[in-house]
């Protein structure tokens, strides 16, 4: 599986995907750079099909990919109900503009 480096090594790379995950997932949107939000939109529509299967392995599977458990809660009881009748697909990516000081690309992540 491919994927992309983002700049880290395997271990800082696996705590900023964590860490947006559970931000993402509280917050309903981030704003961050390009590159991140193409690689937790991979990781994100994986936990909402988790999170619409609802078993024990499944709720245990993303408590692993978001480390935390609190919003690992929050996915089972609020997702599955707003996405049942939607196949995948569950992220929309809108570009903002480059980032000011080095000219990143932005852009907005939320879920549909």
């Amino acid at each position: 599986m491919s994927h992309r480096k983002l700049g880290r090594n395997s271990g800082a790379r696996k705590a900023l995907i964590k860490s947006l995950l559970a931000a993402f997932f509280t917050h309903g949107r981030i704003e961050t750079t390009e590159a991140k939000a193409k690689e937790l939109r991979r990781y994100a529509d994986k936990v909402i099909t988790l999170a619409k299967r609802g078993d024990l392995t499944a709720r245990r599977l993303a408590i692993k990919a978001v480390a935390d458990v609190g919003v690992v809660h929050k996915i089972f009881e609020e997702i599955p109900e707003k996405y049942n009748d939607r196949a995948g697909g569950y992220t929309r990516i809108l570009k903002l503009g480059p980032r000011r000081g080095d000219a990143a690309p932005m852009v907005l992540i939320e879920l549909v």
